[in-house]
């Protein structure tokens, strides 16, 4: 609303949620849905086909639940165009690491996820590399696609002040060079390789220490504790658990740098907030970001295996100190231009209005794509602007 532009919200979560309450614009809860993860829930359907005309176009956030079904079905015969952005949902990791439910979602892509996809007005994607890998997960795709910036806020209040705070409560970190993960501690971050690579430098620099911040779901940190082989260095690891506000502030600001050496990663907001900082990033070629971060020297990219975690860290830490420093004015310089929120709005916005006057073709249909359609399409077809 900020340039002008108004927007309600349209939800599978239940009436009620506490976050629906304290939203700065309307609000239309139509769960809880049905058919567990897939939230069925009818009214959404009429409530949109009741309300199309009112807006300008209806943005489906995320794949693989109801919420794109109903919109396509919704949509398809008026004159409001829709946008989808994948969230990463596209990435062929996911085929890779759970080959089984990637062989269900084959079972709903040809008559919904695809036409979902094929028939919005763009795909949007939030980096070139999202975009690039969503084409590898499913032989049958069509999508006008459009990459648009994505954005964070930045940190509030005094950075000395924060950074103190955050000391005050694990004072352990005081007077070291702090290395912040911060991120849920799961094996698709690549926490064990960060462990590892910590733990073969922390032996010959004692000023290394490493903050692991962030839930722990899958209860991982026991065995991570013991890949660190012994409990001098254990002594050097700091688990914060969740971190919020003001504390998630002092912990970048009193970082040295932060490390995500993820698997898959399809933005990173942490790393955007890292930048925000001041504090350059280390992070491997699977967080979709990584080309910004180069292209912009505002941080150090190597690949998610061992050998590349251990090169994050050893490139970093031998590092001069002007050209550490040269790399913390580059990490703020990248914030400001490509991850600002009010710079992801203004991308967003200028796609939008990009697509009004035509500025974006589809892809040629492919044979495989004719074939599929002919037998079982059900009236609906591809929409440019």
């Amino acid at each position: 609303m900020r340039f002008g532009n108004g927007c309600e919200v349209a939800t599978l979560d239940a009436p009620g949620t506490l976050w629906a309450a304290t939203f700065p614009c309307p609000v239309h809860s139509f769960g809880p849905g049905r058919l567990g993860k897939y939230r069925y829930a009818p009214r959404l359907h009429a409530w949109l086909r009741a309300n199309a005309s009112r807006f300008e176009c209806v943005i489906v956030n995320g794949l693989w639940q109801y919420h794109g079904l109903a919109v396509r079905r919704a949509l398809r015969e008026t004159a409001t165009p829709y946008y989808v952005f994948t969230h990463g949902m596209l990435d062929p990791w996911f085929k890779r690491e759970y080959p089984l439910k990637h062989a269900k979602k084959w079972l709903y892509w040809p008559w919904a996820e695809y036409r979902v996809l094929r028939d919005a007005r763009a795909v949007l994607f939030t980096s070139e590399e999202e975009r690039r890998l969503a084409r590898q997960s499913f032989g049958l795709y069509r999508a006008t696609e459009a990459v648009v910036g994505y954005g964070t806020p930045g940190p509030s209040g005094d950075p000395a002040a924060l950074r103190a705070a955050f000391l005050e409560r694990f004072p352990a970190v005081a007077g070291k060079r702090a290395l912040l993960f911060l991120g849920r501690v799961h094996p698709k971050k690549g926490c064990d390789l960060l462990v590892r690579a910590f733990a073969a430098r922390a032996v010959v620099d004692p000023s290394l220490h490493l903050v692991m911040a962030g839930p722990d779901p899958t209860r991982w940190r026991p065995a991570l504790m013991q890949m660190l082989g012994n409990a001098m260095l254990q002594l050097r690891v700091t688990w914060t658990g969740m971190l919020n506000g003001d504390l998630k502030w002092g912990a970048f600001h009193a970082a040295d740098a932060f490390v995500l050496p993820s698997h898959q990663e399809n933005f990173g907001i942490a790393v955007a907030e890292a930048l925000a900082c001041g504090v350059p990033v280390l992070i491997s070629d699977k967080v979709n970001i990584w080309r910004e971060i180069a292209q912009d020297e505002a941080g150090i990219v190597a690949p998610d295996t061992q050998a590349g975690t251990l090169r994050l860290l050893q490139s970093w830490l031998d590092m001069a100190e002007d050209e550490r420093e040269r790399l913390r004015r580059n990490a703020v310089e990248c914030y400001g231009k490509r991850f600002r929120i009010d710079a992801a709005a203004r991308s967003l916005l200028s796609v939008l209005e990009q697509t009004k006057l035509g500025g974006l073709r589809a892809p040629p249909v492919d044979p495989l794509d004719a074939r599929l359609g002919s037998v079982h399409d059900t009236g609906g077809s591809a929409q440019s602007a």
